[in-house]
């Protein structure tokens, strides 16, 4: 019998359950530099990222990005290396 050769498939996604990569605030990155950096790592519009940062500021936290984990996994290593704590929920 041969066997079947199936593709890695996260849990969540075979659920259809997406993560959200949640960005927190912190008392020494600016503004500029958190906008910049989800304009580059998430690919956001100027105003999307504008508007996040607020939210961020105001309310501690903001889910900047859904997906899969796979996904998400190399946008949470680029803005945590960029200084700003995000993690994947």
């Amino acid at each position: 019998m041969q066997e079947l050769e199936l593709p890695d498939i996260e849990l969540d996604e075979l659920l259809g359950e997406e993560n959200a990569l949640v960005v927190f605030n912190d008392d020494f990155n600016t503004f500029d530099h958190v906008i910049r950096t989800l304009i580059k790592v998430c690919k956001h519009t100027p105003e999307q990222a504008e508007q996040c940062t607020y939210i961020i500021h105001y309310k501690g936290k903001c889910a900047v990005k859904q997906g899969s984990r796979e996904k998400l996994k190399p946008m949470a290593r680029a803005i945590c290396d960029a200084g700003i704590d995000a993690r994947i929920q």
